[in-house]
């Protein structure tokens, strides 16, 4: 068992929540969520990893050792759910920079709608 994709998992979240805090720009803080969003894949994937485990498909061959097919699903889902997430906010973004003209955090006033 190695830990580099622990490793690896790790500095995704790290740059990703980086990026997030010096971020300028709406679209780059977006950008960076998805980044953080990468590190759970990796660390999902990592975790249901077993080295000589054959896929969990059973159709031509008896059921024998196997992988987890629950973390693959849940790493699927992960990246639906992600990319459903980043088009809900692009948009936004999108709709802020039509009725406000900026997508910069500090030059953005509070509504007086």
């Amino acid at each position: 068992m190695s830990i580099l994709p622990y490793l690896v998992a790790g500095w995704l979240f790290l740059v990703g929540l980086y990026g997030i805090v010096t971020s300028r720009n709406y679209v780059h803080a977006i950008g960076c969520l998805t980044v953080i969003q990468s590190s759970t894949y990796v660390l999902l994937l990592s975790v249901g990893y077993r080295s000589g485990l054959g896929a969990p498909i059973f159709s031509d061959h008896p059921p024998g050792p196997a992988a987890d097919p629950v973390l693959q699903a849940l790493v699927l889902t992960d990246i639906v759910v992600g990319a459903a997430v980043s088009a809900l906010l692009l948009s936004l973004a999108l709709q802020l920079q039509k009725k406000r003209g900026s997508i910069n955090p500090d030059d953005l006033q509070p509504a007086r709608d």
